[in-house]
């Protein structure tokens, strides 16, 4: 148990981290998330209230899906990424935020909002996370209804017994669930879960080493108010309409970005050899020039070799540029590597 976010959050449980990574990946994995910021959007038109702090199109989002987004500060840059879902018959929207910055992301939202939305923070909320390819089956047993969504659908149903807001998502890469329950049905439904035979906890260690081999960014590592959408690669969330309007954050500066590129990109990273790479390693070109630095970086079990993530210069940034990772003093070699390391298993619609 370390402290994590303001709360004591397992590292691993007593099969480790290398086999509770594996066993994920292979059946499902039970992660505790309830750390994280968990709040309803609610006024005349949430949607639109959103849409003042970030880039993503939350008008355009259907009834029953959910939507990755970016939170960003007046310069462009990012106060933190989150996620936010449309209930069907609800006109307040779900929102789940980070841990470490949820006071902060919801203070903030709420002064840009300037009182035509209300925020109300459930952080008394649970937040369950069941992810793998035996998540579908595990979790039908306890609730029919889940295994008739598909990735980023979300809809209210019952869970063991207890009524609960399910959306076909994670952050692993699999195939899998966030069940948010009310903080007393927590422990119900975790052991519900975690009677099933697929079933094994899962700690934080296993939870990182997951989510880099899925090259997904980790928030105060991959991604801060150092870095814009484009610089950190994700373009993809800011949406079509957005772009036509430009009426988010900062966003003749993002799509000045966009078109003009930028001095520095996030990138995959793949050491040479077995030794892993680890947040601060310095990036240098082949003559020994200092253009970039590790911000994620380890062991990933599913390719039993290291992976890490950083930013680099950008004309640096095409896959299979030859680096060198300074480890120790030492140029380590290494290249540049398209993401994810391990194929998302997402269960889409068709």
């Amino acid at each position: 148990m370390v402290p994590f976010a303001g709360y004591e959050m397992p590292v691993q449980y007593p099969a480790g981290i290398l086999k509770e990574h594996l066993h994920t990946r292979e059946k499902a994995g039970l992660f505790d998330v309830s750390h994280m910021g968990q709040a309803f959007l609610d006024g005349d038109d949430p949607a639109a209230a959103l849409e003042h702090v970030t880039p993503a199109d939350v008008r355009g989002l259907k009834e029953g899906m959910q939507r990755y987004g970016l939170l960003l500060n007046d310069e462009g840059t990012i106060k933190d990424d989150f996620m936010f879902s449309r209930l069907a018959g609800e006109r307040a929207m779900y929102i789940v935020v980070n841990a470490g910055t949820k006071e902060g992301d919801y203070a903030y939202m709420a002064g840009k909002f300037g009182g035509s939305a209300k925020i109300t923070t459930r952080f008394d909320r649970a937040l369950l996370a069941l992810q793998g390819p035996a998540a579908e089956a595990v979790l039908a047993r306890h609730a029919p209804a889940a295994a008739g969504l598909t990735f980023m659908k979300v809809a209210r149903m019952d869970v063991a017994g207890c009524p609960a807001i399910v959306s076909r998502s994670g952050y692993t890469g699999e195939d899998g669930y966030e069940i948010s329950i009310e903080g007393t049905d927590g422990e119900k439904v975790a052991r519900a879960l975690l009677g099933e035979p697929e079933v094994m906890p899962i700690g934080l260690g296993a939870r990182d080493s997951l989510r880099l081999e899925a090259g997904l960014c980790l928030y105060g590592h991959d991604i801060d108010e150092t870095v814009n959408p484009i610089e950190a690669n994700l373009t993809w969330s800011v949406g079509k309409r957005r772009k036509m309007d430009k009426d988010f954050p900062a966003a003749e500066k993002i799509m000045d970005a966009l078109f003009n590129g930028t001095a520095k990109k996030r990138v995959g990273i793949l050491p040479d050899g077995r030794a892993p790479a680890r947040e601060g390693t310095g990036i240098a070109d082949k003559s020994g020039r200092v253009i970039g630095t590790i911000t994620s970086g380890g062991f990933g079990p599913s390719l039993n070799a290291p992976v890490a993530m950083g930013y680099v210069e950008t004309e640096f940034a095409n896959d299979g540029t030859a680096i060198d990772l300074i480890v120790r003093g030492k140029p380590m070699p290494a290249k540049v590597a398209p993401m994810p390391f391990f194929p998302h298993r997402y269960k889409r619609a068709n």
